[in-house]
């Protein structure tokens, strides 16, 4: 018991095959690696489940069983079903049942991009506390003359006898409504949140729905993982933050000729957000097949007052990523021309938010 414990705790892959090369055993390491569940994957050929080249998978699983010789592969270049690929060490071990045979095979696969991802995760969330804090005081210094300079405007308003001069003052009435709604939204929602358990999958179909309402053109697939337990949250704020991203994705599709956006729910297990472990963590890709996003500003995307969309403002992403920030969570994007993946992670037993 205390063994299956520390193998199911391990972030490096733990898969045992059979003399037939067939999966017989994964752990949690591997199911988030491969994004399936052990009772999916377990039967599975080897070359078929890690989707790499014959001469590196199948001939060194076959070598290492006939031979008895344990195998190591370095940096190794390994798909993975989201289309992406990691640099992985592959580490092949025969399990002896007698001094001239095996029983099969232990493979090992320890994820060198791994650290590379955490640190990325660190500086994100860094940049997002910097650039919160940075926003806030910003905001704070802005709403305090706008406040005094529609004051004055409707001040003089009042002292105007005519209409032709009233127009000016109601110019800068109207642009200092217009700033202080900008500001609002760069502040993000101000009402505490009301926390409790929700299935995500409810939050994902009602933003659906508000989507498929405003537009007919583009099509949302769904691919949902049913058993992802309930998050603790904000329904509203949940709502928020993923309509943000869809509606990006959907103002990016205006000239694809064969639009859609993508749903895709699953589970991770032992998942490092920044600096913190969690045993369970709810995955939510939101794909699109438009243009993707410029390449100048990949880096700076959930910075306020960065869009890549065409008339758009830019604060959007940078609210999704705070309110996702606040139940421990992170959203991350990688895209390419065709492939656009916003991917929210969100732990699921977090229990509370900070405001």
């Amino acid at each position: 018991m205390i063994l299956q414990r520390i193998v199911d705790n391990l972030e490096t892959v733990v898969m045992l095959f059979d003399r037939d090369l067939c999966l017989n055993y994964i752990n949690p390491a591997g199911e988030m690696l491969f994004s399936a569940s052990s009772r999916n994957m377990v039967g599975q050929k080897a070359c078929d489940l890690m989707s790499c080249p014959e001469e590196i998978v199948g001939n060194n699983l076959r070598n290492a069983l006939h031979n008895n010789q344990p195998f190591t592969e370095r940096e190794v270049r390994m798909p993975l079903p989201d289309g992406s690929d990691i640099t992985v060490d592959l580490s092949i071990i025969p399990l002896m049942e007698s001094e001239e045979t095996s029983d099969g095979l232990l493979v090992e696969i320890q994820i060198l991009d791994r650290h590379a991802r955490i640190t990325r995760e660190e500086q994100l969330l860094a940049q997002q506390t910097m650039t919160r804090d940075l926003v806030r005081g910003m905001a704070h210094e802005i709403k305090n003359p706008l406040g005094g300079i529609r004051g004055a405007a409707q001040l003089l308003e009042a002292e105007l006898n005519t209409e032709e001069l009233k127009e000016y003052t109601q110019v800068i009435i109207a642009e200092t409504n217009r700033l202080q709604l900008l500001v609002d939204r760069m502040l993000g929602p101000n009402k505490l949140p009301k926390n409790r358990q929700l299935n995500i999958h409810d939050v994902l179909e009602h933003v659906r729905i508000l989507i498929l309402a405003e537009t007919k053109r583009v099509p949302i697939w769904r691919d949902y993982d049913p058993s992802i337990p309930e998050i603790y949250g904000d329904q509203d704020q949940l709502i928020q933050a993923i309509l943000n991203i869809v509606r990006n994705a959907e103002r990016a599709l205006k000239d694809i000729a064969e639009p859609v956006i993508t749903m895709k729910t699953r589970i991770a297990r032992q998942m490092t957000l920044g600096s913190q472990r969690h045993r369970l963590v709810a995955r939510i890709d939101i794909i699109d097949n438009g243009p993707g996003v410029a390449e100048e500003i990949k880096d700076k995307l959930f910075f306020p007052m960065v869009s890549n969309s065409e008339g758009g403002v830019g604060v959007g992403l940078s609210i999704s990523q705070t309110l996702i920030n606040k139940y421990g969570g992170l959203i991350e994007c990688r895209s390419e021309p065709g492939n656009t993946v916003f991917t929210i992670w969100l732990p699921v037993e977090v229990k509370n938010a900070t405001n």
